[in-house]
């Protein structure tokens, strides 16, 4: 599960597990995050692209 996710730097989103242990990182602006995704804004395009819990692409909207 996702406990929280955060910009870490302008291009950078850290995902991090309910106990605060690190999962994966990605490039992009966070939009927002539930317990089983992260959407983030792929910069310079209007794409989010939505990533499971252990950082595998879902879909892009």
């Amino acid at each position: 599960m996702i406990g929280v996710a955060k910009q870490v730097s302008s291009q950078q989103v850290d995902v991090y597990d309910e106990n605060g242990s690190f999962k994966f990182s990605k490039y992009g602006e966070l939009v927002g995050y539930t317990s089983t995704t992260v959407s983030i804004k792929d910069p310079g395009t209007s794409r989010i692209d939505v990533y499971d819990e252990n950082g595998s692409f879902k879909f892009s909207r």
